[in-house]
């Protein structure tokens, strides 16, 4: 199994280490870079990648907008989020338009690697720091027109073990459940936090609302 990697980032010698490190991983291929999403489509169509690693904060076209175009023309190419900012509006737009996975610049080579792995194979991905955004932003009150689906007991203690920095296999292990069902748990958070972020988006400009 060869994974094609194409990286998105405005910095060059981030984007030099990234590239050394898929070069050094035997199970993935770097099929291209850029320093930015203005010609995210062709760079897709000549490249051809599974997966691509995206920087969020990229002059002229950012990552918000070319994973928004990614998966308008090609939705089966997995899309991973990086950025600097623990910034949870930055987290759920790009869940919104349809990211399968959220890490901080400063993750581990052993995440990043992981990362990657788990969306080509159909999973999600989010280090500690961004699932304690997401369990925040699920707490949060919002109009009652626009309540995000509630979580079950074990769904919310899934959450609450990954964002104490806890691997998918140290809480399968706990909880004593399957990888796959922690899994499935990640990828109905991503979906759940998305889809609300279109919700109180359409919310916010129906009503008029200035943020």
């Amino acid at each position: 199994m060869i994974i094609n990697v194409f990286i998105y980032d405005d910095n060059e010698a981030r984007r030099d280490s990234l590239i050394a490190l898929l070069e050094l991983t035997d199970s993935m291929h770097f099929v291209g870079s850029a320093a930015n999403c203005t010609f995210v489509e062709q760079d897709m169509l000549s490249s051809k990648p599974d997966v691509v690693l995206m920087d969020i904060e990229m002059p002229e076209t950012d990552g918000i907008e070319g994973v928004k175009r990614i998966k308008s023309k090609y939705p089966h190419i997995k899309v991973i989020m990086q950025t600097v900012y623990e910034d949870s509006d930055k987290i759920f737009n790009a869940l919104r338009y349809g990211a399968e996975g959220y890490i901080l610049k400063k993750a581990s080579v052993n995440h990043i690697i992981e990362s990657i792995k788990e969306v080509y194979n159909g999973g999600a991905f989010m280090t500690p720091s961004v699932a304690m955004q997401v369990m925040n932003f699920i707490k949060k009150p919002t109009p009652s027109d626009q309540k995000m689906e509630s979580l079950s007991p074990r769904e919310s203690e899934v959450l609450k073990y990954l964002s104490e920095e806890n691997s998918y296999k140290m809480i399968a292990d706990r909880l004593k459940i399957s990888y796959g069902t922690v899994n499935n748990h990640i990828k109905k958070y991503t979906k759940t936090a998305g889809s609300f972020a279109g919700k109180a988006v359409s919310y916010a400009l129906k009503n008029n609302i200035n943020h």
